[in-house]
């Protein structure tokens, strides 16, 4: 081929590039096609032609490359030059959502009530996936997903099949330019594309949104091109070189639109809350009727000065909010009403319905939230219900519709054991979520008892993160806890290799035809390291409920061994220092359960050993008097002052359990006292529950030194850490002061010794000079604590 020849295709293929990527926008973006269909596709296959001959005309904005590249092994990791963060949802539906929002944004910048109102920019908030498009000198280079706002994922193959998305860009855009989006499915579309797999026998897709979002995520760009998504852009990320960059928010949206990128026609700029007022109806009117769901609207500072003014919280933007409208509701039949076992053995009713469409969803299941929701709204199993899609995406059952009863409704009753282990269910006094007591042993909360029990905090398991703690419960290595301490390096490198293929993905050692194992290695001897842990450390990873390192750390050094936390009856535990009756409660429930009983059973046959077990405290024996424990045992009536006098009368609990009603009834105590009392030691087992009391504190008090080596300097001191301390951790300061026998609380009352405050303290610094509390600061705290400076 000669040099003009040559020069003539380059120039014919760029000639096409440009008219196919017209056509495209006017087609997709502007929905004004300018030629037939059949002129288009004669145009795209002869630059299919010449690029075939001749591939170094192919370019990245060529439209060929919209379909096509090899399948990928995985999404790649993509980091975000400029964060991609979320905004406030305003939930009040009503316009004083509105005007809320313009009341914050007035105070923060200032304004009295007669200065001039704020400028805003109003427009929609789309029901998609969030996309961040980089373009390099106007040429699309790379697109993401939002991600966690921090690292997103490598779509660009997927999004290249996006029509409405310009591979190049039109006018002068700056040198670089990042486009935020979202990238959506018509509604028509999706009720096209679910009639198509219904023709062809395939499983239909459930909405629009996840549709959109499943097809941005797929390996293959094929698939991606084969569902009909949409794009609008909304916002910029990284920006360089950008000489005349817009002042407004207004400005830059008209800007992206010169540049060749779709955005919503339905946005305005509004003055005030009565702008942004009239805008939310007139989107409200419109919302029904418009070709795609949204998720209500977005209010935005229209002046961009203004933004960087007022700045953000907590990651958040004060210049902007989402403003959500009413949920949608439907009537439909309540089949049935089942339970789930939550990740952390919450036990939630589940309402099956009879399918419905609301909201732009087929609606078969919702969540009751906890019995007491449910009764509330007088369910039963049977009814006609109305359903609403809240917020635009949780199905919630409103109410019954009483007067549709026939008769033949049920009523649901909550399980007393769990359906997943057996374990019993219990639901504490002032609590709404009813629970699995099984945590160690419930297949549901595996995943999530695991997690916890190898926590840094608590077994210390370094390399055992999330994903492969789901493997080995999903591909059946790990049934109980125990099990992570009979596997072997083979198991976790079978376990990898299977977790792979299901995921799609193959490692680059792989690749290469090696395996690697040093990450294995390393786990199983952080496993074998676990083994011996400190006794706090172990109860904290047991995951039991309301114990956090401060009550386990309370239990180890009172009691001293696991064996004796085991077998403590629940007066015991309420007898500790700063261990009340719900913590007590749950301790003995939990140390109570068969289920738990087994799966210690088994860690201590693995192996696994508290490294520090010594003899219980000999302060117990000022701590659990007879006073002191017929106190705890929660007897009606039977106050301090009446427990001092009746251990007065009775030389011990035993003998308590062995009155008889005639001996009962002679106890110089008033009546209601002693009818308490009589209906107590009437309730079955309860005899036999104080000698198992009075023999288990005598076998503790008979294994504890008659006293304590020395007392800690800080013993019965109570610190609150607040803020950053120049170069103390959180949990460095925290080991030092409990090294000298003082406890660290969470919250500031009247009965801190310390608060001890570094840079940005917050509310607890404001308690603690509201209280009067004493307050350190770093330097404060060594020097109360003897321990030189760093």
């Amino acid at each position: 081929m000669d040099l003009f020849s040559q020069a003539d295709d380059a120039a014919r293929a760029a000639e096409l590039r440009d008219q196919l990527n017209r056509y495209a926008h006017a087609y997709y973006v502007l929905d004004a096609p300018l030629v037939p269909d059949a002129e288009y596709d004669r145009l795209f296959r002869e630059l299919q032609s010449l690029e075939r001959a001749q591939p170094e005309l192919r370019t990245p904005d060529s439209p060929t490359q919209r379909v096509g590249g090899p399948v990928l092994k995985e999404l790649t990791p993509v980091r975000h030059a400029v964060p991609m963060l979320s905004i406030e949802t305003e939930t009040d539906t009503t316009p004083a959502g509105a005007e809320a929002f313009d009341g914050r944004v007035r105070r923060k910048l200032g304004l009295e009530a007669h200065e001039a109102a704020i400028e805003y920019a109003a427009e929609l908030k789309f029901d998609g996936l969030a996309i961040n498009l980089r373009y390099e000198h106007g040429v699309l280079v790379q697109a993401a997903t939002r991600g966690d706002g921090e690292v997103g994922e490598d779509v660009t193959h997927n999004i290249r099949t996006v029509g409405s998305i310009p591979l190049r860009l039109q006018g002068r855009p700056p040198a670089l330019l990042e486009v935020r989006g979202e990238v959506y499915m018509r509604r028509d579309d999706f009720e096209r594309l679910n009639a198509r797999q219904r023709e062809l026998g395939e499983k239909t897709f459930v909405n629009p949104r996840n549709t959109a979002a499943g097809a941005v995520r797929q390996l293959d760009p094929y698939v991606a091109a084969q569902r009909p998504l949409s794009f609008f852009a909304y916002g910029v990320g990284a920006i360089e070189g950008w000489q005349d960059a817009p002042l407004t928010h207004a400005a830059l949206i008209d800007t992206l639109a010169s540049f060749g990128l779709p955005v919503c026609e339905h946005r305005c700029v509004a003055s005030g809350a009565a702008g942004l007022v009239a805008f939310h109806a007139r989107i409200a009117a419109l919302r029904n009727s418009l070709p795609f769901d949204i998720d209500g609207i977005v209010y935005k500072v229209n002046s961009l000065a203004l933004q960087r003014e007022l700045g953000f919280r907590n990651r958040e933007p004060h210049w902007a909010v989402a403003h959500k409208y009413p949920a949608q509701e439907e009537l439909t039949e309540l089949l049935d009403i089942e339970v789930q076992v939550g990740r952390t053995g919450a036990i939630t009713p589940v309402a099956r319905l009879k399918p419905v469409f609301v909201g732009g969803v087929t609606v078969t299941n919702a969540t009751l939230h906890n019995e007491d929701e449910l009764r509330r709204k007088d369910l039963k199993i049977g009814d006609w219900v109305i359903v609403r899609r809240a917020g635009d995406v949780i199905p919630e059952v409103v109410m019954s519709v009483a007067e549709r009863r026939s008769g033949a409704e049920r009523e649901f009753i909550m399980p007393t054991n769990c359906p997943v282990c057996g374990s019993h269910v219990v639901r504490e006094e002032g609590e709404a979520i009813a629970r699995c007591t099984g945590g160690l042993a419930c297949r549901a909360q595996r995943a999530q008892a695991i997690m916890h029990f190898a926590g840094r905090r608590m077994m210390d398991i370094d390399g055992l993160g999330e994903r492969y703690i789901e493997s080995l419960v999903e591909l059946g290595y790990i049934e109980r806890i125990a099990d992570l301490y009979a596997l072997t390096l083979d198991h976790l490198l079978e376990m990898k290799r299977r977790a792979d293929e299901r995921d799609g993905v193959t490692p680059e050692t792989v690749q290469q035809g090696k395996v690697a194992t040093k990450w294995a290695e390393n786990l199983i001897e952080a496993i074998a390291a676990s083994k011996r842990p400190p006794l706090a450390r172990l109860l904290f990873a047991l995951g039991i409920r309301h114990v956090g390192e401060s009550t386990a750390k309370t239990l180890a050094e009172w009691l001293g061994s696991l064996e004796n936390v085991r077998r403590a009856p629940r007066a015991v535990f309420a007898c500790l220092p700063d261990i009340g009756g719900v913590v007590a409660d749950s301790l003995h429930e939990f140390f109570a359960e068969p289920n738990n009983e087994r799966v210690l059973d088994e860690l201590v046959r693995a192996g696994v050993t508290p490294d520090d077990e010594h003899p219980p405290s000999a302060r117990l024996a000022q701590q659990l008097t007879m006073i002191e424990l017929l106190t705890r045992l929660d007897i009606r009536r039977l106050t301090p002052v009446r427990a001092q006098q009746l251990a007065a009368q009775v030389s011990s609990l035993s003998a308590l359990a062995a009155l008889t009603p005639i001996e009962l009834a002679a106890l110089d105590l008033p009546a209601d006292v002693l009818t308490a009392l009589a209906e107590w030691l009437a309730i079955p087992g309860k005899p036999d529950e104080l000698r198992a009391l009075e023999a288990y504190c005598s076998r503790l008090l008979a294994a504890a030194p008659q006293q304590e080596a020395s007392v800690a300097p800080m013993a019965g001191k109570t610190f609150v850490l607040t803020g950053t301390l120049p170069t103390l951790s959180r949990e460095q300061a925290t080991a030092l002061i409990e090294a000298q026998g003082g406890k660290v609380s969470g919250s500031v009352s009247k009965k801190t010794s310390y608060v001890v405050a570094g840079a940005e303290a917050g509310s607890k610094l404001a308690k603690a000079q509201e209280l009067g509390v004493s307050i350190l600061d770093q330097n404060g705290l060594l020097t109360l604590l003897g321990v030189p400076a760093p």
